[in-house]
């Protein structure tokens, strides 16, 4: 894909994200100093949604991202990038205090989930048990016509559903974006997740969640943890 449609679907992604609402070439053109006319933008957002990328909802001038545009995004545009230092030493702070296991799982859920406003999911080492933390976020996203809450609940509420959201966690970040999950429930939710050793934890939210942001929270916790456990504290 041209670089400059690439930088253009970032824009639109990074605008929804912060505003959750629709897009504008006007609005690009202004905040992203891409060096270009409103009227090419408006070119390129026509390309991007002639490759199904982006969508027109309702008869709103602006425009937003598609499954399929999130999913370039992720694989293409976003980085895992790493967090600042007071950042990490906020999660050093807040997961040096665990007394045992289980203690440091339950922490970590309440850290990626503050830190991530998402619901997060993690799983004991060797244990096929996943707990979560910070349900009550999604309700933040309710206003999100697509987010159907009540069957994304009902889907939480069984383990052999969050396993099987966490069974593809690798050493590596991996994002499941819509129609990728696996439960009909999450349909409308992305899930990004990271093993680490006998364990995996994970986010899910919104399909218009910041990848970016989420991407590095998970990077980041499961590495320490999996440095937590390896050294045997």
């Amino acid at each position: 894909m041209h670089e400059r449609r690439l930088e253009i679907l970032r824009a639109i992604v990074d605008e929804y994200v912060a505003t959750q609402e629709p897009v504008g070439s006007k609005a690009i053109a202004e905040r992203h100093g891409l060096g270009v006319s409103p009227a090419t933008i408006r070119n390129e957002m026509a390309a991007l949604e002639h490759d199904g990328l982006i969508t027109q909802p309702h008869t709103s001038a602006g425009r937003i991202p598609t499954n399929s545009g999130y999913r370039v995004f992720v694989d293409r545009i976003a980085e895992v990038k790493p967090l600042s230092n007071p950042e990490r030493r906020a999660i050093e702070s807040f997961l040096s205090g665990a007394s045992d296991v289980e203690d440091i799982m339950t922490r970590t859920g309440k850290l990626l989930a503050q830190i991530t406003k998402q619901v997060a999911v993690v799983q004991l080492p060797s244990q096929d048990r996943v707990v979560l933390s910070g349900t009550a976020n999604l309700a933040l996203s309710n206003h999100d016509e697509a987010l159907a809450l009540h069957p994304i609940l009902e889907a939480l509420e069984e383990q052999v559903v969050l396993l099987r959201l966490l069974s593809d966690a690798s050493p590596s970040v991996n994002v499941r974006i819509g129609d990728e999950q696996p439960a009909e429930g999450l349909k409308s939710t992305s899930v990004v997740t990271m093993g680490y050793g006998q364990g995996a934890i994970g986010i899910l939210g919104p399909t218009r969640m910041d990848y970016a942001n989420s991407m590095a929270a998970v990077h980041a916790v499961a590495r320490y943890i999996g440095r937590f456990l390896e050294e045997g504290n």
